[in-house]
């Protein structure tokens, strides 16, 4: 009587994961193709343009008492001794140099500064979903969604390889939300899926179909039930 009712749940399990898979559909209803508008990473940049969280020097000639070592705060500004607060992104180093010398000459005789760029902050992407180590990654200099992915610790057996999302800030706009398919990038079918990702951009590999039915099975039915199952491998 036992191994009729295994049998019949075993039959109830399998129908429901069959459902299952063949409802898994893809994660992003509407993506936008890559190369359209939008999705096109600014790299390589002709010169940096100070960004959020960027570690600045500002030092001074002859005025070394006026040195400082500041962060751009996230509203995009920073505090200096004699002239206040300073709108800084978008700016190159050599134009926010032009600028403080321009405002500090109204309260110095001599007035000779310049700008370093110390710490890059905001030249970062954050990766998320089944990979090794999520968290936010450093950008340096032009990379590849699959260097980010890789920079991760790349992706884990769970991982759903041939829908990776990435969302993209757009200034004033509506964020631009693509996919890749990373598998045509390591057969070398379609390299265009492996384009260059921008600072702030998201990038979330999620699950696997398959691992997401093994999740719920193991959840809803293994845990739940003493009735040993034995479930076809798919």
């Amino acid at each position: 009587m036992k191994t009729t009712e295994s049998r019949l749940f075993s039959v109830k399990v399998c129908s429901v994961v069959l459902f299952l898979l063949a409802g898994c559909g893809p994660v992003v209803k509407n993506p936008v193709p890559v190369g359209q508008p939008g999705t096109i990473a600014p790299y390589p940049a002709q010169e940096y343009t100070i960004n959020y969280g960027d570690q600045l020097d500002v030092k001074f000639f002859y005025n070394s008492e006026l040195n400082e070592q500041i962060i751009v705060r996230p509203d995009g500004r920073i505090a200096l001794q004699l002239i206040g607060e300073v709108s800084v992104i978008g700016l190159t180093p050599q134009q926010l140099t032009d600028l403080l010398k321009e405002k500090y000459s109204q309260e110095l005789a001599k007035c000779e500064l310049t700008v370093i760029v110390r710490n890059f902050g905001g030249n970062k992407v954050f990766v998320d979903g089944e990979v090794t180590s999520p968290g936010l990654q450093d950008i340096v200099g032009p990379m590849t969604l699959r260097q980010a992915i890789a920079k991760a610790g790349g992706v884990t057996k769970t991982a759903r390889t041939n829908e990776i999302v990435v969302i993209r800030a757009a200034s004033g706009k509506k964020p631009v939300v693509m996919t890749a398919d990373i598998n045509k990038v390591n057969d070398g079918t379609d390299m265009s899926q492996d384009f260059l990702v921008a600072p702030h951009d998201i990038v979330y590999v999620p699950r696997s179909p398959i691992a997401n039915l093994n999740l719920w099975v193991e959840q809803y039915i293994k845990n739940m039930t003493p009735v040993p199952i034995a479930i076809p491998i798919l």
